[in-house]
């Protein structure tokens, strides 16, 4: 009970909540003032510019949203000038809608921001059918929505300067616990013996997750910096994120691939104990620290993790103690894998300190130039409009799909007087996405929603005929429906259907024919939509998987350049490095989204499923194999790299540029012998590190710490040539089929 009223809690902190309130006041004030004033149409269509400008108010860059805002206001403002103009002959008026419907969805080019705006057009578009002007000239109307949408702008950033910072923290808290997940399940993967095909496909979906949190954060906070100067709030944060970022690196990181770590550890299971301990400690402050919130006196101590670090060293020490070489390897992996626990231990350390509010004095700011770089600016070239206008573009093709679909939509409401056939029309703009999988999941959603609001609102209806219970429950289910929209797609479907047939039961008494009219507007515009994602134009996963995997592969070998550079050159700044980090991490993530929308596709269209969710599986290994080099480098100080070291990279190399040839179908110089590149890289062993494989002799003379990076870097190496050779013969094996598909399309 605790937990589900704490959840309770943090919902209504939310900012989906807030915003939820924010649009409700933002559509009911000009209705109530229109009412009272007797202008109830300047009134409503000041309602409609707030409620059509609302989509643009997400997270992310406090600019960009009020940027976002007013291209909405603009945008709709000349749609619905426009569609003040549509009342013409269907023949003339359906082929003018599916092309209106095109320019609209096909803004989406110039990325996340501008599809909001996209689908700030097309509400308008759609909505303009729903409301004849009675006293206002369509000029006047259309300005009046755009103050509207200025009426919203104002509302939205009144909102910021109460709570200026309440979006941020939320977002911290999610990545907060997202990294506490992902820490308990790393513990809980060391347990010999397990199954980790799940805890594993768990993962790379929190792995997602966090690159989005970490991804929005950074605009965030970054252009804040840039548009507002220096904040020390921001900057402390920036701080926090980059914690977080190096937190995640080394949670993915691991001293040996888990098949060489369970052999040690089934031989000696107090470590998995006492690793397992450790983990799940750190993963539970970080959920304290979650719902700390600004709370100091919240936050976790340090005692238990020190406590949990000891033990392990302890034990490790013991080992020590007894310098035999069939401890070697043991020793080697535990002492390995205690530093990068203690690393763990000390970024989380790190976050508690600033989030204790330190002196100014007391910090080092990141530089706002280094920080720049880790933002991907968004082109908004109009070149890109032309460059996307073909086949080959997802979002022309969705374009095209979307306004075929709104046409034939409004046609059979039109053709078979359906009493609001824009109810279609708004049920397709709304489900309809560029993906299958996820248009499938938004019908089924919608259409159970809406029955379960259907049947609710019958109840009600049934038992109250009140208009004032009906406005409260209608703007009830309103501010609901808009907070549930990021959550529960489902439940926001529910209060949809309980708001709109509140609504209309104000306005008109057959309240039982709307209820049966909604409900079949939305089966049809829910059908419409799944069948599109079928018929027209389908993309399908398999279609992009070709780039898809050819981008991670060139990710993750440009990863590996940065690390080869960075061990080879002391000295050096690992700007680049972590600049090739994020790329990884990024790609790799992509990756996994395609193929999590791939498995959503009928099994028809799964081609290879198994091959690719082996290959997904081996780039993530690949990517934790690079983690646990990149961080090791970067918090040791390091031996010379060896001709061994070097060579080993050129063969690891060799095997991912092999890998990338075949996916662009060019034509390999020899018919290389795997078995011969094997023996090759296996030679490099002794010319790998001049220190002998022995244990006592090592502790002897001190050079145990040397040891242990040759243990690590080698072990690495090995497994990264293994999981390289693996990922070639995979692609290989994939491509024929893929690349047929391809063809025939």
């Amino acid at each position: 009970m605790g937990i589900n009223f704490r959840e309770l809690l943090q919902f209504f902190k939310s900012a989906d909540f807030s915003k939820a309130i924010l649009v409700g006041v933002a559509v009911t004030v000009p209705i109530l003032l229109g009412i009272y004033f007797d202008y109830i149409e300047i009134g409503l269509a000041i309602c409609f510019g707030a409620f059509w400008s609302s989509p643009s108010d997400t997270s992310g860059s406090y600019r960009h949203k009020k940027i976002g805002i007013l291209f909405s206001a603009a945008l709709v403002v000349i749609v619905s000038f426009i569609g003040g103009y549509l009342d013409l002959p269907i023949y003339i008026l359906i082929p003018i809608l599916g092309a209106l419907t095109f320019l609209l969805a096909y803004i989406s080019v110039f990325g996340f921001r501008a599809s909001l705006i996209s689908f700030s057009g097309l509400l308008a578009l759609v909505l303009s059918f729903a409301h004849e002007l009675q006293e206002l000239e369509v000029y006047q109307y259309a300005l009046f929505v755009g103050l509207g949408g200025l009426w919203y702008l104002f509302l939205a950033v009144l909102r910021h300067r109460i709570n200026p910072t309440g979006e941020i923290e939320e977002t911290f808290q999610e990545t907060y616990l997202l990294t506490s997940k992902f820490l308990h399940i790393r513990g809980q993967l060391i347990e010999p013996g397990l199954d980790r095909k799940k805890l594993l496909s768990e993962l790379h979906k929190l792995q997602e997750q966090l690159m989005e949190k970490h991804e929005k954060l950074r605009e965030t906070l970054i252009l804040y910096r840039r548009s507002s100067g220096r904040s020390i709030y921001h900057s402390k944060k920036l701080l926090v994120l980059a914690q977080l970022v190096e937190m995640l690196e080394t949670a993915i990181a691991k001293p040996l691939d888990y098949s060489s770590m369970e052999v040690i550890l089934r031989k000696r299971p107090q470590f998995v104990e006492l690793f397992q301990e450790l983990i799940f400690r750190v993963s539970a402050q970080l959920e304290a620290v979650t719902y700390a919130g600004t709370n100091k006196k919240k936050l976790p101590q340090n005692g238990d993790l020190h406590k949990g670090l000891k033990a392990i060293a302890i034990e490790i020490s013991e080992l020590k103690a007894e310098p035999h070489n069939e401890n070697l390897s043991a020793y080697l992996m535990f002492q390995n894998l205690y530093e990068y626990q203690e690393q763990q231990v000390e970024l989380l350390k790190k976050i508690k300190w600033l989030l204790d509010d330190p002196k100014e004095d007391e910090l080092e700011f990141i530089d706002e130039e280094y920080a720049r770089k880790f933002i991907a600016p968004q082109d908004y070239d109009p070149k890109m409009l032309l460059s996307n206008f073909s086949f080959q573009s997802s979002i022309f093709k969705h374009a095209l799909r979307l306004a075929v679909t709104v046409m034939i939509g409004y046609g059979i409401g039109t053709i078979f007087s359906f009493q609001n056939p824009y109810w279609i029309l708004l049920t397709v703009i709304i489900i309809l996405r560029p993906s299958y999988g996820l248009t499938k999941a938004r019908s089924k959603d919608r259409i159970i929603g809406t029955l379960i609001g259907g049947a609710i609102a019958f109840v009600i209806v049934s038992l109250i005929q009140n208009t004032y219970v009906f406005a409260i429950l209608g703007l009830g289910s309103l501010v609901v429906a808009f907070s549930m929209l990021q959550r529960n797609y489902k439940t926001a479907a529910t209060f949809i259907t309980l708001s709109v047939i509140f609504i209309y039961g104000i306005l008109r008494p057959d309240i039982m024919t709307v209820i049966q009219f909604r409900i079949l507007d939305t089966v049809i515009g829910a059908g419409l939509s799944f069948l599109a994602t079928l018929v027209l134009w389908p993309a399908w996963g398999f279609l992009n998987m070709n780039n898809n995997l050819k981008n991670c592969l060139v990710a993750n070998r440009n990863f590996l350049e940065e690390i080869a550079i960075f061990y080879s050159s002391k000295d050096k700044e690992p700007t680049a490095l972590r600049l090739t980090r994020k790329k990884a991490f990024h790609e790799t993530s992509n990756l996994s989204t395609a193929f999590q929308q791939m498995v959503q596709e009928p099994k028809s269209k799964q081609k290879k499923i198994n091959e690719v969710y082996e290959l997904v599986t081996l780039s993530h290994a690949f990517l934790s194999s690079l983690a646990s080099l990149s961080s090791y480098i970067q918090n040791h100080c390091t031996t010379e790299a060896s001709e061994g070291f070097k060579s080993a990279i050129g063969h690891i190399e060799e095997n991912l540029q092999r890998s990338m040839d075949v996916l662009a179908h060019v034509g390999t110089r020899d018919n290389f012998s795997v078995k011969n590149l094997e023996q090759s890289f296996e030679n490099n062993r002794s010319k790998f590190n001049t220190i002998a494989w022995d244990f006592e002799n090592a502790i002897k003379v001190g050079e145990e710490r040397n040891l242990q990076e040759a243990h690590l870097i080698l072990g690495q190496l090995r497994w990264l040539f293994s999981l390289s050779g693996k990922i070639l013969s995979m692609v290989s094996k994939i491509e024929s089929e893929v690349s047929d598909d391809i063809g025939g399309k």
